[in-house]
């Protein structure tokens, strides 16, 4: 085991000796002191090794359950899977087959659905797997892309990446002596999994771990504030991690912060600099970070006590530099590779273009877009607008679509209808027969007519691929809009208009 995964579970120790009654993690229906933690971990630890349980899908909503089983897998380094609730089915499929599970801790009907049978432990459902897929030495979990195709990636990383990020983050936030974080987002996503769980806990600190419906999450891309609020003012935390969505909403309700916040972590997608602006003008202690899954989540912070420039330094862990083409590469806590490819190099290729700033403190990073046509919403969620725009374009009417959504709340889409006279309802239609097909976050929630895109007008290529930038620039202006990004009317028109010319809006359920 590494030095990392050893000195996290010695600190566990310590708390429990030094602070017996402190809670450590509570959810609203029950709670933990450290002094008890460590013995329901060793526990559950047991309850694995009797149902020989070696590669875990954890498939729970938030809250002290979910929390428990990752500590007992982290411990023994057994294969912890997390299953994120917006998986479709055909996702939760793909997940268990490619990562050869043979345990499942989750909802019986769903466990039976994919293959895994009761055991004696009620919890845990098995399956035997014989030929297992041959695994990365060392992975202790497999986190799975939140999808930029039908089939997600699984990153495959080991105790010491994670702990590594864990430990760091914690140093950095030690001066501000948190109490008590409270978990915004699935613990099944990487980034709340370290920061909102492992760091805390490094810290001795409390983990209040609300199911996700308590703190106003409705679906993976659905969010109601003014219940998320109402939890954050009877926690009272002093830390939460939030994606730029979740902080746009909740300025919208609490225009000023919060007195018991000290440091509100933001990533996942890119943080605009107005909407950063706003929230320091109310009051909201905002620090903008930077990561990814194949480097164990986050990679770079904005510090306490420093001023704000892009995404901040790296991590003490972490080092960054910009290849020739400047995209940025990242050592120091990187994955073991992809599930079922290669083993990866010392240094990893974000597919992110950035600069970096001298300072004082030392270099600062800015990031300047993506390489390649992957977009993440506000939500952080991975989409690959191919996979959206094929799924469109299976519908009859539908001969062309342009799927954006880029730092939007909403994805949206051009359509080109394949029948000049194809009414409104009929569109909408198509669309939410293809929405249908697709987890929310990929889903299309706005939609408009188009001109066809054609070689002639610069918006197709000989070969019939899309040209996005010069689509992009034709549309930029409600492909791109954030104020009103959800208001969506629906207009009566029925010609396709050219690009620069109004036309139809309208909703797809």
């Amino acid at each position: 085991m590494s030095a990392e995964h050893e000195r996290f579970f010695l600190a566990l120790a310590a708390h429990a000796a030094h602070h017996p009654g402190r809670i450590a993690l509570e959810d609203g229906r029950g709670r933990l002191s450290f002094g008890e933690l460590l013995a329901e971990v060793d526990r559950r630890r047991a309850r694995l090794a009797a149902s020989g349980a070696q590669r875990v899908g954890l498939a729970l909503d938030n809250g002290l359950d979910w929390a428990l089983w990752d500590l007992a897998l982290l411990r023994d380094e057994r294969v912890a899977v997390p299953v994120p609730g917006f998986f479709s089915a055909a996702q939760r499929q793909h997940l268990v087959a490619s990562a050869g599970l043979d345990a499942w801790i989750g909802a019986a009907d769903e466990a039976a659905s994919l293959g895994f049978a009761s055991s004696a432990d009620g919890a845990i459902a098995t399956q035997a797997v014989s030929k297992p897929p041959k695994m990365h030495p060392g992975t202790a979990k497999i986190t799975f892309t939140s999808g930029t195709s039908g089939a997600p990636k699984g990153v495959c990383l080991d105790s010491a990446a994670m702990l590594r990020v864990a430990e760091s983050i914690a140093a950095i936030v030690t001066p501000l002596g948190i109490r008590r974080h409270l978990a915004m987002l699935p613990l099944a996503t990487l980034l709340e999994n370290i920061g909102g769980l492992y760091v805390p806990l490094w810290l001795g600190a409390g983990c209040h771990l609300p199911d996700t419906a308590t703190l106003g999450w409705q679906g993976a891309s659905g969010f109601c504030p003014r219940t998320a609020m109402a939890i954050i003012e009877a926690v009272k935390p002093q830390s939460l991690i939030l994606v730029p969505q979740l902080l746009q909403a909740l300025l919208a309700v609490a225009p000023k912060a919060p007195e018991c916040l000290s440091f509100v972590a933001v990533g996942g997608a890119r943080l605009a600099p107005a909407l950063l602006s706003r929230a320091g003008e109310a009051g909201w202690p905002v620090f903008e970070g930077y990561g990814l899954s194949e480097c164990a989540s986050v990679v770079c912070l904005n510090r306490p006590g420093e001023s704000a420039r892009g995404v901040g330094r790296p991590l003490p862990h972490a080092e960054v530099r910009l290849s020739e083409a400047g995209e940025v590469e990242i050592r120091g806590a990187t994955m073991l590779g992809y599930l079922g490819e290669p083993p990866a190099g010392a240094w990893h290729a974000s597919g992110d273009l950035g600069r970096l700033e001298p300072g004082p403190e030392g270099e600062r990073l800015h990031l300047d877009g993506r390489r390649h046509e992957v977009f993440i919403t506000a939500y952080g969620r991975n989409v690959a607008p191919q996979w959206v725009e094929a799924e469109l374009v299976l519908q009859p009417v539908i001969a062309q679509a342009l799927v954006h959504g880029e730092a939007l709340d909403h994805n949206r889409a051009l359509i080109v209808p394949r029948y000049p006279g194809a009414d409104d309802a009929t569109l909408n239609a198509a669309i939410s027969a293809a929405n249908a097909r697709l987890p929310d976050y990929a889903r299309v929630h706005a939609w408009r007519r188009a001109a066809p895109f054609t070689p002639a007008n610069d918006q197709l290529t000989a070969n019939g691929r899309l040209r996005r930038g010069a689509v992009l620039a034709s549309y930029r202006d409600w492909l791109t809009a954030e104020a009103d990004s959800t208001a969506m009317p629906t207009s009566s028109s029925t010609a396709s208009p050219s690009p620069s010319s109004p036309s139809t809006t309208g909703a797809a359920s």
